[in-house]
Formats: C-alpha cells, sequence, structure tokens
C-alpha cells in the first residue's frame, strides 16, 4: 500500500492530487471517506474501502475521525 492519500481535486481539476490533514470518517452506509486538503486550501474528498482507510490511519497519513 502506498503512504499517502491521493484525490481529485474539482477545483483544479487536477487527479491524483496527495491529500494532506486527512481525516478519514465513516459514511451512514459503512464505507469509509478521506477529507483533506491540497496544501493550497482548496478541500478534497474521497471515498475509501476499509482495507485502504485502515492502513493509511495506522501508518499515520490520516487521522482517525469516527
Amino acid at each position: 500500500m502506498s503512504n499517502m492519500l491521493t484525490a481529485y481535486c474539482m477545483k483544479t481539476k487536477e487527479k491524483d492530487v496527495p491529500m494532506q490533514n486527512a481525516v478519514i470518517t465513516k459514511t451512514a452506509r459503512g464505507g469509509y471517506m478521506a477529507q483533506g486538503d491540497d496544501g493550497k486550501g482548496n478541500k478534497m474528498t474521497t471515498m475509501l474501502g476499509e482495507a485502504k482507510a485502515l492502513e493509511a490511519i495506522k501508518n499515520g497519513v490520516a487521522k482517525k475521525g469516527w
């Protein structure tokens, strides 16, 4: 697994932008969602599978938000 979460930035239309200050939360249906920013103040959100979400928390890439 990679040590960095990436997402699509809606504002700048860039793909695979590294996410900073990520916080992983659980959705109402049991999925996982990472929310953070791109370092320039643009907010980003991405959906994750359980394995990738828990791995990111374990590696210290993201904080647990639930």
